[in-house]
């Protein structure tokens, strides 16, 4: 089955390609050619992160229609809730040598930990508020916008000035996150040394375990009938709810699931860089992981971290090699994908994708609802 062989492919490569870089890492000699160095180690496990965020993006734009412009902010949330947990693993080794207080609190003159800090010097309690809180901050927010139906650009907008809202606020100090600064200089995670060679390859692991993982899920979404009501409802939805169904709650479930897909990348993205600021909620980053979606192939998930990987890995190309014209690289590539790779780079590789044309998304469309009714 094309299905088959694409979750196999796809799987082999990132699972394989990680172990592959891991080894030659650690087993090539540090003055070989075949030596993966750490830097090269740790710029792959973001660009990992990057695809799970990628990832949740075409969860829902590519099988729900829903164009969104504010992931950044799950993807930030779920960074942010990590890096409240390696702040406090730093403990008494800050610069003020106080066990319990960040050094930024107490630059600022705070002398009391906020509350909404508690729980955070334990591992388990900062993984779940990076599942927790993008999901229940998407839930409020995407029970309001599909309740009152919103969609298309108007959908679009609200999602980008939500986090603008959010970029702003994690700007001032009094929220108590470090402000314009934000988080950094974090020393180890889980005990393991955040600057030794063994816990970058670890993390880089990690995060394609859960990239793959994260992939399985959204194929088993988008391959089960939940997955056909979704292509119906991006496709049809008057038709659907026609039919008794009420796209609105498909919409919330599909969106829940993304945002906490993103918030998880985001959790893995703080350990491997070293730091956490408010300019993760830019809304550029929203429209950068839009253009890599759409740059490897909407609605193939697959095409959703090739385009995530491959765009990132030109961006590190130019932006050392030609830094002056690397954002018209980028956004002419947009262009030039959208006017002759409509169905994005892995439609190369697989002819068996539907066409673009207004007759074929009709017949795709009129099939989904027959199976959505049958």
């Amino acid at each position: 089955m094309p299905n088959d062989r694409t979750t196999i492919a796809t799987l082999g490569c990132v699972l394989g390609g990680a172990a592959l870089l891991a080894g030659l890492n650690l087993v090539a000699p540090a003055g070989s050619a075949a030596h993966v160095p750490d830097f090269a180690i740790s710029l792959i496990g973001k660009y990992l992160c990057y695809a799970i965020l990628a990832l949740a993006v075409d969860l829902v734009w590519g099988y729900v229609g829903i164009l969104t412009l504010g992931h950044a902010a799950f993807f930030a949330l779920g960074g942010y809730a990590m890096g409240m947990y390696l702040m406090r693993e730093i403990g008494a080794r800050g610069v003020y040598a106080n066990p319990t207080l960040p050094d930024f609190m107490i630059f600022i003159g705070w002398n009391k930990l906020p509350w909404y800090w508690y729980g955070f010097d334990h591992f388990w309690f900062a993984l779940v508020m990076a599942l927790m809180v993008p999901g229940v901050l998407a839930w409020v927010f995407g029970w309001f916008a599909f309740r009152s139906r919103v969609s298309g650009v108007y959908f679009s907008i609200i999602t980008q000035a939500l986090t603008y809202a959010l970029l702003l606020a994690f700007f001032r100090n009094d929220m108590g996150f470090g402000g314009n600064n934000g988080m950094t200089d974090f020393k180890d995670i889980l005990s393991f040394p955040l600057d030794r060679e063994s816990t970058s390859v670890g993390l880089m692991l990690i995060t394609a375990v859960v990239l793959s993982a994260a992939f399985l899920l959204a194929r088993a979404i988008t391959g089960s009938r939940l997955g056909k009501v979704l292509v119906a409802v991006r496709d049809a939805e008057a038709r659907t709810r026609f039919l008794g169904y009420r796209p609105e709650s498909y919409k919330l479930a599909v969106w829940v699931v993304s945002a906490v897909i993103a918030g998880v990348g985001g959790a893995l993205y703080v350990p491997q860089v070293g730091i956490i600021n408010p300019s993760e909620f830019s809304p550029g980053n929203s429209i950068e992981a839009v253009i890599w979606v759409a740059v490897g192939g909407r609605g193939t998930l697959a095409g959703a971290i090739l385009g995530a990987v491959a765009v990132n890995l030109g961006k590190t190309w130019l932006t050392n090699a030609l830094p002056e014209i690397w954002l018209f690289a980028f956004g002419g590539l947009f262009v030039l994908v959208t006017l002759f790779l409509p169905r994005g780079i892995i439609g190369l590789f697989s002819v068996r994708l539907p066409s673009a044309t207004a007759d074929r998304k009709s017949a795709a469309a009129e099939a989904a609802v027959r199976e959505v009714a049958g």
